[in-house]
């Protein structure tokens, strides 16, 4: 099969790699019919490829049909099911995912580098599972993992379910905010652009998305959000309490991570770390890595007295220097963390599934190309050229 590869800092290949087989009586295999571009994928594109591997296939936002399933899970599937796979490599039976913290199945837990559940197509710190940016994924644990939806509506309506809609989802649900509160968005990519929506479809009655790429903000603005554009304004914090009656908003969600703009010695620090060899540059990252945190301090500074900051952006350091006296002043509620994306699928179907698309799943991915394109796309996506805010292989 066709399969998208890592082969070093900025060189994605598309490859010809053995299909996958069943190996495990849980496991399925899926003919990949759509998979997105991740704006999580371009971490590996840099700052974490010292846990990378020549070859790996990449990706972890995959559906497509089902083509083989394993005898235990076949009570569950059956070949030709139309399925979606989050990107959380989660058994469904142990402790963790009976209590819905799917992130940190006990079953796929990375102990060796002593991570939560493993992820497809995310280096080894989670697991080095074959990803899904290719035209065959093994699904291990399928009778618990697939999302089953229906024929009928084109894929983009379902995709998103595997990773971004479901993490905007639990984003917005981790910042608390009440019915006709109001929550800020700092980074209106992919997952920012689905929690504004999420936002309005449960009830907040003030959302204000920030970024300074011109085309997210005026997608964001399709979608009756107040954008603020960081090239305009000089005091983020100030601008978002003048919309706020003075106080910041309920929740602020940092849809952003590691790689914020600014930040320039985190920024050389991080590609410091590229530079070395391997065991050193591993070392680093996990001993004393550092991450752009911009965004994440200006949440902090944005946020109302006794509000809530909810991290969705992806995070990587491990001495990052964080405004505590600011947050304990503050009397800040703070979550972080991967999604539990089968946690919150009930929740989210029904909209998805409702031809009215409330959360604008059909606005929203503005290149749609084959897996041919991938090396290309990758580029184009870090750049953010062509006005790309994301990306839909069909293989």
């Amino acid at each position: 099969m066709r399969a998208v590869t890592w082969h070093g800092k900025r060189d994605m290949r598309v490859e010809t790699v053995p299909d996958p087989t069943i190996e495990d009586p849980r496991d399925a295999i899926v003919r990949i019919t759509s998979t997105g571009l991740c704006g999580s994928d371009l971490h590996l594109y840099e700052v974490l490829g010292p846990f990378m591997h020549e070859g790996d296939v990449v990706g972890h936002e995959p559906m497509g049909i089902v083509e083989a399933v394993g005898t235990e899970a076949a009570g569950e599937l059956s070949v030709g099911d139309r399925v979606v796979i989050p990107f959380n490599v989660s058994c469904g039976r142990c402790w963790m995912c009976d209590r819905g913290l799917y992130a940190q199945c006990e079953t796929t837990q990375v102990r060796s580098h002593d991570k939560g559940a493993a992820l497809y197509g995310y280096t080894e710190l989670y697991g080095q599972v074959p990803g899904g940016q290719a035209e065959y994924l093994r699904v291990p644990y399928a009778d618990f993992a697939c999302i089953r939806v229906p024929e009928g509506p084109v894929d983009e309506r379902f995709l998103y379910l595997s990773d971004i809609l479901p993490t905007a989802w639990q984003g917005y649900d981790f910042a608390d905010v009440p019915k006709g509160g109001t929550v800020a968005v700092f980074g209106l990519g992919p997952v920012g652009q689905f929690v504004t929506r999420v936002a309005r479809a449960r009830g907040a009655e003030t959302v204000v998305g920030i970024d300074l790429v011109p085309e997210r903000l005026e997608m964001a603005r399709r979608h009756d959000v107040t954008t603020i554009d960081l090239r305009e304004v000089d005091d983020v914090a100030a601008a978002i309490r003048d919309l706020t009656d003075g106080r910041g908003p309920d929740g602020v969600v940092d849809a952003v991570g590691m790689e914020a703009h600014g930040s320039t010695m985190a920024a050389f620090a991080q590609h410091a770390a590229g530079l070395l060899p391997e065991p050193a540059a591993q070392a680093m990252v996990e001993k004393l890595g550092v991450d752009r945190l911009d965004a994440f301090t200006a949440a902090i500074s944005t946020v109302r007295r006794g509000g809530t900051v909810s991290v969705s952006g992806v995070y990587g350091g491990a001495v990052d220097p964080i405004p505590m006296l600011e947050v304990f002043d503050k009397g800040l509620t703070m979550r972080f963390g991967q999604c539990h994306v089968k946690r919150w699928i009930d929740d989210i179907l029904p909209l998805v599934v409702d031809d009215a698309d409330p959360l604008g799943t059909l606005d929203m991915a503005t290149h749609k190309l084959p897996l041919e394109r991938a090396p290309e796309a990758y580029a184009m996506f870090q750049a953010k050229d062509d006005g790309c805010i994301k990306v839909v292989f069909e293989p």
